[in-house]
């Protein structure tokens, strides 16, 4: 792959991504004509649409003059009829679209995942998808093929090498891609189509260096609907509010959660957590392999210990990290400990060179 066509998979996925984050109001009359279409591509006439202004409002709430199936329940999605057809439509074209790609440009797929699909999944998944399935435990497949990722790739194949699809497959191409890039996610039905809008707020940071990018903000909600329905997160986990809004020892002890626990932490800072918290100090020790940097054992509840330490690799804005480990109750040596979290003795740990 040429360095200009590189240039281009990049151009590509900066533009799928600003589609992705996308909080412009959705452009009713494209999504609808282009969900239309594909509607007729299985065999239906257009659907009646019935907009939302969140996901959540599509799934608690039933369109009017609509008697759902048993199995047409949010939590049942991947059961709904017309979502399973609509993908394997989807599942059909790709293969016949990688065939061609692989005959034409055997070395180009790889790539186009490597620079484009991959990192469009992964900042799907670590923003809109973790905000809206995390709550119900569960990945739906419809998501999944809802993905920038699969119009993205597509995309960039285009406009990336002289592979030429047939026009029908461009056709499916540009109307799948066509919702991504004009509203929310879509439920459909055989009468009708609930569609949301998107979030009218998202926050996010870029924490990869292929441009993945994650939900994250330090002083309300990461992500929000007109209708208010909002979702907090730290650094790519969805937490409770007040995990952001009003973090406190009492509530970091009553929380079941190790990760709201250790988001909750992060926020307050792990240094002023033990000194509000009261944690008692065993030991500390130069730490071999971060050096200039300590550890330091806490005894901490329940019978165990957390370990602090500074992160070995430095951050994007050129600092490090502290944070801290949870540890077993037995140790009171920090370099046993430390040992411990990478499978090795405090002797091996010892004589480490740099911890990353």
């Amino acid at each position: 792959m040429s360095v200009d066509a590189q240039r281009e998979a990049a151009a590509v996925r900066a533009e799928w991504l600003g589609h992705l984050l996308s909080t412009a109001p959705a452009d009713r009359p494209a999504a609808e004509a282009a969900i239309s279409e594909l509607y007729r591509l299985i065999g239906l006439d257009p659907p009646r649409f019935h907009w939302v202004p969140s996901p959540l409002a599509a799934l608690e709430t039933v369109p009017p003059g609509v008697r759902p199936r048993p199995s047409e329940t949010a939590d049942r999605l991947d059961e709904w009829p017309l979502p399973a057809r609509f993908r394997r439509l989807v599942g059909r074209a790709s293969v016949e679209l990688d065939e061609r790609v692989m005959r034409g440009s055997p070395g180009l797929d790889p790539m186009i995942r490597q620079l484009v699909r991959m990192p469009l999944t992964t900042s799907a998944r670590s923003t809109i998808h973790i905000a809206l399935q995390e709550p119900r435990g569960r990945r739906d497949a419809w998501y999944t093929a809802l993905c920038v990722s699969w119009s993205a790739h597509y995309d960039a194949v285009r406009r990336c090498s002289g592979v030429v699809f047939t026009p029908e497959q461009n056709r499916l191409i540009d109307l799948w891609a066509t919702p991504a890039r004009s509203c929310g996610w879509w439920w459909p039905r055989e009468d009708v189509c609930v569609v949301s809008e998107r979030p009218v707020e998202i926050h996010t940071e870029v924490w990869d260096d292929e441009g993945e990018v994650r939900l994250h903000r330090s002083d309300g909600p990461a992500l929000r609907f007109a209708d208010g329905w909002d979702a907090h997160a730290w650094h790519g986990t969805r937490v409770p509010g007040w995990v952001v809004d009003d973090p406190g020892v009492e509530r970091i002890a009553r929380e079941a959660n190790v990760e709201v626990r250790r988001c909750a932490i992060e926020n307050i800072g792990w240094g002023a957590y033990i000194d509000r918290a009261g944690l008692r100090l065993v030991a500390a020790a130069p730490d071999p392999g971060n050096p200039g940097s300590e550890l330091r054992l806490y005894d901490l509840r329940d019978q165990a210990r957390v370990l602090l330490a500074v992160n070995g690799s430095v951050e994007r804005d050129g600092s490090r990290r502290r944070y801290g480990l949870a540890v077993p109750g037995a140790f009171d040596d920090p370099l046993a400990a430390a040992g411990w979290t990478y499978g090795l003795s405090a002797d091996q740990y010892a004589r480490l060179v740099r911890r990353t």
